[in-house]
């Protein structure tokens, strides 16, 4: 379970102090809760959210222990390291918008064809309670040649959850290498 601290402050000097030892800045919110203010230990938040097995992962801040999904984050534009990331609180039963992320399943036929497997979004936006959000769409490319997508249309559909992008919309490709 990955643990953190609760900010007490939240100004520039602070922040820029806490980032210098090597946190985190991150901020955590639900629907009908207060807002929390936290900082975790850089290397161990980016060695959990790797090793996830589920969209939501257990987090401990001041004793209080609670299921977080990464909303969004932002990072360095140069080094790509992280400065800061918006968490939001799983609570079950409660209908919000999630990223879910996009998993390609298979060798594609396209690929000995000098085709490259293209993923137009590797995350899609659904809404839906947590409990039926799926952890990832896996998506089979074994029988897509070049010049073949798969599109949001042709996804199987999940009970109880809606997918938030066109369905008109590319998920994955295979497209012709240069």
């Amino acid at each position: 379970m990955l643990e953190g601290i609760v900010r007490e402050s939240t100004g520039k000097q602070t922040t820029k102090t806490l980032r210098r030892d090597g946190y985190l800045i991150a901020n955590i919110y639900g629907k009908g809760l207060e807002n929390i203010n936290a900082a975790f230990k850089m290397n161990e938040y980016i060695r959990t959210v790797r090793n996830k097995g589920t969209l939501a992962f257990p987090v401990s801040i001041a004793g209080a222990e609670m299921n977080v999904v990464v909303q969004s984050y932002e990072s360095q534009a140069v080094t790509g390291i992280l400065l800061h990331v918006d968490l939001m609180v799983a609570q079950p039963g409660v209908v919000t918008t999630y990223n879910v992320p996009v998993v390609t399943v298979g060798e594609a036929k396209g690929l000995k064809n000098k085709g490259l497997v293209h993923k137009a979004k590797p995350r899609l936006t659904v809404k839906g309670a947590i409990e039926n959000v799926p952890n990832s769409f896996e998506i089979d490319v074994t029988n897509m040649d070049t010049g073949d997508s798969k599109l949001i249309r042709d996804l199987e559909a999940i009970p109880n959850v809606t997918m938030l992008d066109a369905d008109r919309v590319a998920v994955v490709s295979i497209i012709k290498a240069k």
